[in-house]
């Protein structure tokens, strides 16, 4: 109802031409799973809401490509002031910004469309074809962000991915750890032997690009490597995740006792300083409100704990557990000495970011500790408002206290943490991949 017949999808009421992550398919799919079990599910509104997807994501690589390679912008992409620059305005020293998390969501978004044809097309053939499509898109774009200009948008030197100030012909990396560089984990998808046995056709056409495409389907995963006939389709190799990992799961840098920074602590004693047209601008570690009037001063993804986005990394280390099993370890916390699955490592997220809303041992619920009323009086024990981030250090609710929206996330997180199992073969590890 809301899609302009470009296919453009507005971010929000005072903004209809800024753009947000595109989601949107990850929420159908996932929708789509939970109303039923297999067998009994509204295939109707599946593919319905894939041919207006199909508009959406068209429009994405009209726009957001602007030099034709399979590196996308985007802009701020619901991110606000986390980056050096704002993300939506004209750069201060031209040029554009090659995104590291606006390529990243592009290949999510093809991984999801993926596994919407994948779906579509076992009782369809015709969908054979556009499964087809997003399989190679999405081969391309994982190509893209590792390759292009030699490495993409990876440091090697650091070991982490970062979005490009690309001016002229010169490129610099913009070396500010944040979840800009995250975001590239959670572009994974799995093709299970089932599904490929199932569509004889899409399998040959895999099978031919394999064999005859060897500079790009390099990217693609084998059944060797994983504990399955399975094949991944990720933008990181083993390696690349776990050098990712060794950022993601230390708590001198992301990981806190509430969850995943959306900036790095290491900025706190060095943060980032880049100097263009005679102004100085920075990046500094601000785990609870917002220090720049960037967006108005009242959000701030410089520090906090977001929901959103904490979520879909837990869902991709289930989804990579999957795959490599029980034999890819890292430790967790780094410097702990405690090597763990990735299934662990995601329940461990899960278990942290469920502390935020769980009394602590003095009674005390961390993300009501800026409301004194909810957070100590009795009649108010047992209701909880749902802020919109919090408190990198303190688990304080933060911004507004009715984003039900994304903070209820926080429900299926609980009901993780009180079930407390997650095997690799579980029906919620299969569910987050493409079948």
């Amino acid at each position: 109802w809301y899609m302009h017949p470009s296919g453009q999808i507005p971010a929000y009421e005072f903004a209809f031409d800024d753009v947000n992550p595109p989601v949107h398919a990850w929420a159908c799919w996932r929708v789509y799973k939970m109303t039923a079990p297999r067998g009994q599910r509204d295939r109707a509104f599946l593919a319905r809401t894939f041919m207006k997807l199909l508009l959406n994501f068209t429009w994405w690589v009209n726009r957001k490509d602007p030099e034709g390679n399979n590196v996308f912008a985007g802009g701020f992409l619901g991110l606000d002031n986390i980056g050096v620059f704002d993300r939506s305005r004209p750069l201060p020293t031209g040029g554009h910004l090659q995104q590291a998390d606006g390529t990243a969501w592009m290949a999510f978004y093809c991984g999801t469309m993926l596994s919407m044809a994948l779906e579509l097309a076992d009782g369809d053939p015709a969908y054979e074809d556009i499964a087809t499509k997003f399989f190679e898109h999405f081969v391309a774009i994982i190509d893209a962000i590792n390759t292009v200009g030699g490495t993409g948008l990876w440091d090697e030197r650091d070991g982490f991915y970062y979005d490009q100030l690309h001016v002229d012909a010169r490129t610099e990396p913009l070396r500010v750890r944040s979840l800009v560089g995250v975001v590239p984990l959670i572009a994974c998808e799995i093709l299970e032997e089932s599904t490929l046995d199932r569509l004889p056709d899409f399998k040959a056409r895999l099978e031919w690009f394999v064999a005859n495409r060897p500079d790009v389907a390099c990217h693609i995963i084998g059944p060797e490597a994983g504990a399955h006939r399975h094949r991944l389709l990720a933008i990181p190799d083993a390696d690349r995740l776990r050098r990712s990992l060794a950022y993601l799961l230390d708590e001198s840098e992301f990981l806190s006792d509430f969850g995943v920074r959306s900036v790095s602590k290491v900025h706190k004693d060095r943060p980032f300083v880049f100097h263009a047209a005679g102004q100085e601008y920075r990046v500094d570690y601000t785990p609870g409100e917002s220090t720049t009037a960037m967006f108005g001063g009242n959000s701030n993804w410089r520090g906090p704990i977001w929901l959103p986005l904490n979520y879909l990394i837990i869902e991709a280390l289930e989804r990579y557990h999957h795959f490599y099993g029980d034999s890819f370890t890292v430790e967790c916390p780094v410097r702990s000495g405690r090597q763990r699955t990735l299934a662990e490592a995601a329940q461990e997220l899960r278990r942290r970011l469920s502390s935020l809303v769980l009394p602590d041992a003095q009674g005390l619920v961390p993300a009501l500790r800026g409301d004194r009323l909810f957070a100590t009086d009795p009649a108010f024990a047992e209701l909880m408002l749902f802020h919109e981030h919090f408190h990198a250090d303190t688990g304080r609710g933060l911004g507004s206290s009715h984003q039900t929206g994304w903070t209820s996330l926080l429900a299926p997180l609980l009901a993780g943490t009180i079930r407390g199992t997650l095997r690799p073969d579980s029906d919620h590890a299969r569910e987050c991949s493409v079948r």
